[in-house]
């Protein structure tokens, strides 16, 4: 009845809906808002940028050239910190095996390392370089290290197929065995020799069937302890000889 006799009256009825309208805007720009603010304080602010790195793990590499591997800037953000290129980075030093690399959050990097450790060392005129278990030389030295069997191979390194066959036999040896071992070699991959501290040689032959050889040396070393210019060739297990 009211709307009627305003209408008829020439009076155009008030609209409707338009403080609900002005709400919406209100609302999604007080949203937009806070996002925008986030976002800046995410990505632009100084709240969350790197303060500290952190580094454990390490014996052989100093601290300071871990850190300066990592590209790192002391300063910049936490959040667009790419953490695979750190560790590839860190990863990329010589006597590094492996590397984790995690934020700490809010302004802390933390890289932790596991170094090589050198297993055996090879001999080149006055230089001893000492390698690890994978064929990558840790350290060189002029004298050489106690308690590393001699590596014997013609071109010691990880792409060099004896060093590699050498290295999978003495990966498979109990610890309690390598202790015995004063050298393993190679002329190739099919052809692994060790030496013992007691003088026995053993002609391993190829890196497989470890377990059955490792059985067949320790019986037949026990017997031949003490005798001059021993051989053991378990090299194919099924016959074994001796002389």
């Amino acid at each position: 009845m009211i709307d009627a006799t305003r209408a008829a009256a020439g009076v155009a009825p008030k609209a409707r809906g338009r403080p609900g309208r002005w709400k919406a805007i209100f609302v999604t720009a007080l949203v937009l808002g806070v996002f925008g603010t986030s976002a800046w304080v995410v990505f632009e602010s100084r709240v969350f940028v790197v303060r500290q790195v952190v580094v454990t793990g390490t014996h052989l590499v100093p601290k300071s050239q871990v850190i300066a591997a990592t590209g790192v800037r002391v300063g910049g953000s936490m959040i667009k910190l790419d953490t695979g290129t750190v560790a590839d980075r860190v990863a990329g030093i010589q006597q590094i095996e492996s590397v984790r690399v995690e934020r700490r959050w809010p302004t802390t990097l933390r890289i932790e390392v596991r170094e090589r450790v050198p297993a055996v060392v090879a001999v080149r005129g006055r230089r001893y370089y000492q390698i690890d278990r994978f064929g990558v030389t840790v350290l060189t030295t002029s004298a050489r290290p106690r308690g590393l069997p001699e590596l014997a191979v013609g071109a010691p390194n990880p792409g060099d197929p004896a060093t590699a066959a050498a290295l999978a036999v003495w990966r498979g040896l109990p610890e309690r065995f390598r202790r015995r071992v004063a050298a393993i070699g190679a002329t190739d991959p099919e052809e692994v020799t060790l030496r013992l501290k007691t003088g026995i040689s053993v002609i391993w032959g190829a890196p497989e069937r470890a377990a059955e050889k490792l059985r067949l040396v320790e019986a037949l070393a026990a017997t031949a302890t003490g005798r001059s210019a021993h051989t053991i060739d378990v090299s194919s297990p099924e016959v074994v000889t001796t002389r």
